[in-house]
């Protein structure tokens, strides 16, 4: 059964910017040290990382909590399948109020703009 769904658009541009503004800080307020290591080792960082910062925003909307609700960003980590296939690892608090449930992501992109889509199910059992 679907628990929720959620979808978010960023451009890449505003993320270049946060980054360039806020540097390292920022980052480490919001992304984990392997994600951060993964956007790093790519030639357009700023894409992979607005990928990610998406796709936390489209789960956050699938969640349904709001920020009052526990939503915390580092609770949420991108990764990659060998496949490329986007990954998402829930940990402390989120990890707790999706107990039983399994969250599908897509991520897709331009040059300029990165889009995520997140369902969250609920398993039955």
């Amino acid at each position: 059964m679907i628990r929720g769904i959620g979808v978010d658009i960023l451009e890449v541009e505003r993320m270049r910017q946060a980054i360039e503004r806020w540097g390292a800080d920022f980052l480490s307020r919001v992304f984990t040290k392997k994600e951060i290591e993964y956007c790093n080792s790519k030639k357009e960082r700023s894409q992979h990382f607005a990928a990610r910062f998406a796709a936390k925003e489209a789960v956050s909307k699938a969640l349904a909590t709001g920020w009052s609700g526990g939503f915390r960003w580092k609770d949420v980590e991108i990764g990659n399948e060998p496949s490329g296939k986007p990954t998402v690892t829930v940990h402390e608090n989120v990890k707790n109020l999706l107990a039983g449930s399994k969250i599908f992501l897509s991520l897709s992109h331009t040059k300029s703009t990165v889009v995520a889509f997140a369902v969250i199910e609920r398993q039955s059992g």
